[in-house]
């Protein structure tokens, strides 16, 4: 039977918002008609405070994106309270490029600390992520993408892909295809559109073709659409409530 995808918003969208008014932005969120949401920080507030507002909006936590330095600071503490917060997933949102497309010694360091934050988010009952950009389909000395050469050191079940296909677009590569592509190991999606000058676009309102790839990830098992835009073009709230209801037309 297949699993209904949810749809989620990355705060990270509505970051000013966030920043005024933390708990109020939540608020927001929920009513737009969001139900999960993807954190990027955490307000300054303790787990169980942040569990309890999400509690009380009707809200979950469909992820985190949890920065490499802060994972590697203190690994436990911030998957410990990513589980308590109810994510399923802890997402590392980006790394150096040099570590994916450099020397083998810079690299394995990279591949071990993941393996060892997938091995620990897996023994908490979490999963472990990474979330690209650009740089990730560039080829590296043996011809692989750097995405493929980390993907290729680290099993599915240690390290699940949160797929950006805007910046799979901007690195020249067709969504859909990529989608397709790491279909086994692809359990988020980040929505954005492309303008056709390239810049961020509402979804539905650009050049990527959504209708068929929420139907792909749907078929696939993708887990959560993530709502999200670097830049808006209008004001955040709006974006978000726009990214929602496009995809509620087309999540059955």
């Amino acid at each position: 039977m297949k699993r209904a995808v949810t749809i989620a918003l990355q705060l990270y969208t509505i970051r000013e918002e966030v920043a005024r008014d933390f708990c109020g932005a939540l608020r927001k969120v929920a009513d737009i008609g969001y139900r999960a949401v993807e954190f990027a920080g955490y307000g300054g507030l303790s787990a169980t405070e942040l569990r309890k507002q999400l509690d009380e909006l009707d809200l979950r936590a469909v992820a985190t994106h949890v920065r490499l330095a802060e994972l590697e600071a203190d690994t436990d503490r911030q998957i410990e309270y990513a589980a308590e917060i109810g994510a399923a997933y802890v997402v590392c949102p980006s790394v150096p490029e040099a570590t994916l497309t450099g020397d083998d010694a810079a690299f394995g360091r990279l591949a071990d600390t993941f393996a060892c934050i997938g091995e620990k988010c897996k023994a908490s009952g979490l999963s472990f992520a990474y979330h690209n950009h650009a740089f990730e389909w560039r080829r590296t000395e043996d011809g692989r993408f750097a995405l493929d050469r980390l993907c290729d050191a680290l099993p599915a079940g240690l390290m699940a892909l949160e797929l950006d296909l805007y910046w799979v677009k901007k690195a020249g590569l067709d969504p859909l295809e990529t989608l397709r592509r790491y279909a086994g190991r692809t359990a988020l999606v980040h929505v954005k559109d492309m303008a056709e000058d390239g810049s961020f676009a509402e979804p539905g309102s650009g050049t990527i073709d959504w209708r068929t790839i929420v139907a792909a990830a749907s078929d696939i098992g993708v887990r959560a659409l993530v709502v999200e835009q670097d830049v808006c073009r209008r004001p955040p709230l709006e974006s978000a409530k726009i990214g929602f209801e496009y995809l509620r037309s087309l999540v059955v």
